[in-house]
């Protein structure tokens, strides 16, 4: 019955059928407007109370949330499929599997908050509003990505987000002014509103978190500085912390640590096929059971906030724009060789930037 009232208005919207034209035929779907949902409650350090155990969560917050995540999701496999192809070269780290730290992240916190981040930010890059074609064409180094085809997967930026730094824990010194010890307790000390958030994958390189640090519990690093330990294959759980660690540094209370147990699919960068190290059977049981798209989709299909079929629908229509932005990225002309010297400096005048070899000299526009 569905099926023939959709096919019905489809005529009725493209003009197939035009009458009687007074009589009107409605076809709706019950959806509901909200759903309350229970989320894992995080483990707390230095804090007396956290972020709360359940969340409400809105029809139109959860489509945003699982667009976004598919976007990010179909994106870092477009990268993977253009690395392959050698459209993409160098170092290129993908976050398939970690979905929800990102959008999560940024449904916790404003706009004109500031993000710094490392490597591995696709997926921030997007959420913080840069759009497929400028990432895909900055991955392949063109003209029209989001740094001009000159920073590629480690260097990419825009409006209150520093992009990802090639330096392993560069973007916290970055962001309060030291390395990572010393940036801690500047921090402390001086009260910063600083939200230090480390993606725990569980893996390094190479090597499991267990083989590698005497203490796993990153929340705990601070030290002096409060920490929450959330799931971050969890998007509501994710948006809840980020909220309460955003609160807590609006209020003067100081800086806190947020520690995201997540799961990358992929290997540590393109050269790691990330299976010498751990099972097969490993990553795809975290497929079946915690990936954050899918437990999204559960939800809103559970609670009536959405239908399978429309989340279909949602999914065509990502799979069509990051098909778009892939043509995009690889049709675009490359940078010119005289602006390799652009962007050195934010002064004027211009001023001459040595190249390769003392007689090549490009000039330096800010």
């Amino acid at each position: 019955m569905r099926k023939m009232l959709a096919a019905f208005l489809s005529r009725v919207l493209s003009g197939v059928v035009q009458k009687p034209a007074r009589r009107v035929l409605v076809a709706s779907c019950n959806y509901s407007n909200d759903a309350t949902f229970e989320i894992k409650k995080c483990d707390l350090y230095g804090l007396e109370e956290g972020p709360p155990v359940t969340t409400v969560l809105t029809r139109q917050d959860g489509l945003k949330y699982y667009r976004m995540m598919l976007v990010v999701r179909r994106m870092e496999l477009k990268a993977d499929q253009l690395y392959k192809q050698k459209f993409i070269r160098g170092f290129c780290h993908l976050c398939d599997g970690q979905e929800a730290c990102c959008v999560g992240l940024e449904a916790g916190i404003a706009p004109s908050d500031h993000v710094i981040t490392s490597y591995r930010a696709h997926g921030v890059s997007y959420t913080r509003g840069l759009s497929v074609r400028s990432i895909l064409a900055e991955l392949t180094g063109r003209r029209g990505g989001c740094a001009k085809g000159k920073g590629g997967s480690m260097h990419m930026y825009t409006k209150n987000f520093y992009g990802g730094n090639g330096i392993v824990g560069a973007q916290g010194p970055l962001g309060a002014g030291g390395q990572i010890a010393e940036a801690f307790n500047m921090a402390a000390l001086w009260k910063l509103p600083c939200v230090f958030v480390c993606e725990n994958n569980l893996y390094g390189m190479g090597t499991s978190v267990e083989r590698a640090a005497a203490s796993t519990d990153y929340y705990k690093r601070g030290g002096f500085i409060p920490g929450l330990r959330v799931d971050g294959m969890d998007v509501l759980c994710v948006r809840e912390a980020t909220r309460f660690a955003a609160d807590y540094c609006r209020a003067g209370k100081g800086p806190i640590v947020m520690e995201l147990q997540t799961y990358r699919y992929h290997g540590h960068s393109m050269s790691d096929p990330g299976i010498s190290y751990r099972k097969r059977e490993e990553i795809q049981e975290v497929r079946s059971k915690s990936d954050p798209i899918m437990l999204l989709t559960d939800r809103m299909v559970n609670s009536k906030l959405a239908t399978a079929e429309e989340l279909k629908e949602i999914d065509a229509e990502v799979r069509k724009e990051i098909d778009d932005a892939a043509q995009f990225a690889t049709a675009d002309p490359e940078p010119n060789l005289g602006d390799l010297g652009h962007h050195i400096y934010s002064s004027n005048p211009p001023f001459e930037v040595r190249g390769a070899n003392p007689w090549i000299k490009f000039k330096s526009i800010s």
